[in-house]
C-alpha cells in the first residue's frame, strides 16, 4: 500500500474514512479538527467528546455526518495535558491505530493529515516521515488507498517530498 500526497481541505475529500488530528480530549477545536467540524454540519464534536478522553496515541470513531465519508477516525497524537506537544511515539501510535481501525471497519480509502504537526508542535518533515513509514509498514486486506493531505503549498510540498523519499526507500 502506497501513500499518495495530495493538497486541499480534508473536509472536502471523499473517502471511506477521514482522520482527524485530535487531542486526547477529542474536543474538536481549530486546524484539521475545526475544518472537519465545520464540514460535518452536525454534532460531530459532541459525538467525539462522548468517546473521550482517550489515551495518547489511541483513536475513536464517529459518524462523518455531512462529510463525504462513512467515518471520522479521531487519532489522538496530541495530549490535552502537560505541554500539549506531540511526540514521535504519539504520532506513530496514532497513525498505526488509525490504520488498524480503518481495517477493522472494512475501509478501502482513507485521508490522513499530518498528525501532531500543527498546534501539537512536532516538526512537519519529521512527523510526515513517521506517518509515511507507518503507512508503508502496514499490511492491509481492505485498505488500498491512503491519501496524505497537506493544506498549504508548503505543507503539501514537504509531505510530497517525504512520501516520495519513503516510497523510494530513502
Amino acid at each position: 500500500m502506497d501513500v499518495e500526497a495530495i493538497q486541499g481541505d480534508i473536509a472536502a475529500q471523499s473517502a471511506d474514512c477521514l482522520v482527524n488530528a485530535a487531542g486526547t480530549s477529542l474536543r474538536m477545536g481549530s486546524g484539521v479538527a475545526g475544518a472537519l467540524r465545520r464540514g460535518a454540519n452536525g454534532p460531530i464534536n459532541e459525538a467525539a467528546m462522548e468517546k473521550g478522553p482517550v489515551d495518547l496515541g489511541e483513536v475513536a470513531v464517529t459518524d462523518a455526518f455531512d462529510l463525504d465519508a462513512e467515518y471520522v477516525i479521531h487519532a489522538a497524537a496530541m495530549p490535552h495535558y502537560g505541554d500539549g506537544q506531540a511526540t514521535e511515539e504519539s504520532i506513530r501510535s496514532a497513525t498505526r491505530n488509525a490504520l488498524e481501525r480503518a481495517e477493522e471497519l472494512g475501509c478501502e480509502s482513507m485521508v490522513i493529515p499530518a498528525l501532531g504537526c500543527g498546534v501539537a508542535g512536532f516538526d512537519l518533515e519529521a512527523g510526515a516521515r513517521l506517518i509515511c513509514e507507518e503507512i508503508h509498514d502496514f499490511t492491509s486486506e481492505t485498505l488500498s488507498e491512503v491519501r496524505f493531505i497537506g493544506y498549504s503549498d508548503a505543507e503539501f510540498e514537504t509531505i510530497s517530498g517525504v512520501a516520495k523519499a519513503v516510497r523510494d526507500g530513502a
